[in-house]
């Protein structure tokens, strides 16, 4: 029986998570689950899984949980009690979901603690990918990629690495795949969620809109397989069936297929190296539509390129490239700045931002600050 810590519980991660979990109630215990502000919904989860901690950022929304926690669930509260819940002695394996650079210091307690890491959360790996990584190898941490794209790859090389030459991440292209540059300026935050073949959040709905989800992906794919910028592409598949390509150099590639279900690679995460039922249906590629890849176009969706560019600069960059990011999708999302500004402001905040070795959680905290406030200030100067 493993023991299940889910930060980011009440987000479509954690809930996937979650119905994964209950169907092998024989394999899996939640022992934790974690969210920001939504007591209501946390409550929910409370009576039905039990876990024995519930933890909640927002100290007001904790207390609302608290006075109604069933018996035996402990209400804690703060940036703390991530940290805490995650590296607890009887945490076995924990699912990194919370969204952004607010996951960071939790994946990185239970890293240190030496915990299973279901990594759904990229931004850790953009953020501080050496501190991370190190401390995995250090402790004899697992990382499991959860992202549909890297569990793809991360299963395709299961057998070996040798002849590895490249890899390609797939990605749906989003709403705006067909969409004229001319229009994007116009598109809505409503617009840009409306995500054809997945349901996700509002920041990563946007992201992939952008594709600058692709691009911190073709970033953590770099962190998690050792590979060179030049080794990793990005394709347009709009139908969400193959999940990523590995090149090799006799010539062969492997691919990792299947609907578009976060809960595949959730399942593989948990059962990992053995696998489960997801509650997944089966693939039936004869009632698919025809398979289609296309190369991304760069220039109405520039993120992408900027994500690349800050992984060739390396060293703070890509750290940069998401706090910039982050601070553009909440303005985007509140109606402050359009669509094609996005890329315009992490531009202005690459540039602006200087250069610098990130190897201490201090320094990853203050260059994220610092291209927060910068980002900031770029689009206050752009009102």
């Amino acid at each position: 029986m493993k023991n299940i810590c889910i930060l980011g519980a009440t987000g479509s991660i954690g809930l996937n998570t979650l119905e994964v979990v209950s169907l092998h109630p024989e394999k899996y215990k939640v022992f934790a689950l974690s969210a920001n502000t939504d007591w209501k919904k946390m409550l929910e989860l409370c009576e039905i899984h039990k876990p024995t901690y519930a933890a909640l950022v927002n100290s007001d929304a904790a207390e609302h949980l608290h006075r109604q926690a069933p018996d035996g669930v402990t209400v804690l509260s703060g940036e703390k009690a991530l940290v805490e819940v995650a590296a607890h002695k009887k945490t076995d394996y924990v699912m990194a979901a919370i969204v952004g650079s607010a996951g960071m210091s939790s994946t990185l307690a239970a890293a240190v603690a030496g915990k299973r890491i279901m990594l759904a959360n990229k931004e850790s790996l953009v953020i501080a990918g050496n501190l991370l990584i190190n401390a995995a190898k250090k402790s004899g941490a697992e990382l499991i990629p959860v992202d549909s794209e890297h569990s793809a790859i991360f299963q395709c090389l299961q057998g070996s690495k040798s002849g590895l030459s490249k890899i390609q991440i797939t990605a749906s292209g989003g709403p705006f795949l067909n969409t004229p540059l001319s229009e994007l300026a116009l598109v809505t935050p409503s617009q840009a969620c409306k995500h054809p073949n997945w349901k996700m959040g509002r920041k990563i709905s946007v992201d992939s809109a952008t594709l600058m989800n692709k691009g911190l992906e073709a970033i953590e794919a770099h962190l998690l397989f050792a590979l060179k910028p030049n080794q990793i592409d990005v394709v347009v598949h709009p139908q969400s069936i193959i999940h990523s390509l590995v090149h090799f150099e006799d010539g062969s590639i492997l691919s990792q297929l299947g609907l578009p279900d976060m809960r595949t690679a959730i399942s593989y995460a948990l059962s990992y190296p053995e696998r489960q039922k997801s509650g997944v249906d089966f693939l039936d590629l004869t009632k698919q539509q025809p398979l289609v890849f296309l190369t991304p176009n760069t220039e109405a969706f520039n993120c992408l390129e900027l994500a690349y560019t800050a992984l060739k600069i390396g060293k703070n960059a890509p750290a940069t490239l998401n706090a910039a990011n982050e601070i553009a999708v909440e303005a985007f999302l509140n109606n402050q700045i359009g669509f094609l500004d996005i890329s315009k402001i992490i531009e202005s905040t690459l540039e602006a931002v200087p250069t610098a070795n990130l190897d201490t959680l201090v320094s990853v905290m203050e260059n994220d600050q610092l291209s927060r406030q910068i980002a900031k200030s770029v689009i206050e100067s752009r009102a």
